[in-house]
């Protein structure tokens, strides 16, 4: 008596791969098959568990920006060589944005008051950036993002920038205003506000996309990469809006 419905793996399928299957049929156990489509074994839900920990505390890192897979317990050589990599990748991007400030120095000597909310407009382009990043490398991680729903994905994450944007600027307006700021100042600081959040959201929301059709692992997007990429555009985009409205 056998059930010939049934599903399977071959033996050549990453691992990651039958973890997925497993989820998606809710397996506790799936049989193993060779190109013949013979029995050469079976994998547990024990065994699929240990690879979502390890996957998940792989992706975990890539994110933070750590290249390779580190413990408590190694040598702080170790932990040095893992870390360095992007650290060097964001040093590299402070000082091209130091060079982007300085393309607008005549500007901040004539109203010093637009580096106030430096910090503030990049530490928002840079959690936007990342959010939008991290919903789309779940969707990749858990199968969830097929080519029919790419565009979908990327729209929907593009309204949610546009709403979020409206809602943080005016209420930076409202904040500013009553504050008593320069109103060309505080119309300068909302309108870079909006387009960096916009921005942010469909560059965090596109790079894991393309990371992930390059066989890339686009984890390594929701990092240093868009956080250090944001801050060059957030310059950018904040002293050329206030090139535009301050005169």
């Amino acid at each position: 008596i056998c059930d010939t419905d049934i599903i399977s793996v071959p033996t050549s399928m990453e691992q990651e791969e039958v973890a997925s299957i497993m989820e998606k049929y809710d397996l506790f156990v799936v049989p193993v098959v060779d190109s013949l489509n013979r029995l050469k074994g079976r994998i547990t839900i024990d065994d699929v568990v240990d690879v979502i920990r390890e996957e998940a505390e792989k992706d975990f890192q890539m994110q933070a920006g750590i290249s390779q897979d580190v413990d408590t317990n190694d040598s702080v050589i170790h932990h040095t060589l893992a870390r360095l990599p992007w650290l060097f990748v964001g040093l590299a991007g402070g000082i091209l944005s130091s060079r982007v400030i300085g393309v607008f120095e005549g500007d901040i000597a004539k109203n010093v008051s637009l580096t106030l909310f430096l910090p503030l407009l990049a530490a928002m382009g840079g959690n936007v950036g990342v959010q939008s990043s991290s919903i789309i490398v779940q969707s990749i991680a858990n199968g969830s993002l097929k080519l029919s729903s790419i565009w979908v994905k990327v729209l929907r994450e593009f309204l949610a920038g546009l709403l979020i944007a409206v809602t943080c600027s005016l209420l930076l307006f409202i904040y500013n205003f009553i504050s008593g700021q320069d109103m060309r100042l505080t119309m300068a600081v909302s309108v870079s506000l909006f387009s960096i959040i916009v921005f942010a959201a469909v560059f965090g929301t596109f790079v894991p996309i393309i990371l992930n059709k390059f066989n890339i692992d686009p984890a390594i997007a929701t990092g240093p990469f868009v956080t250090t990429t944001n801050d060059i555009v957030n310059s950018l985009l904040y002293f050329s809006i206030a090139r535009m409205l301050l005169g």
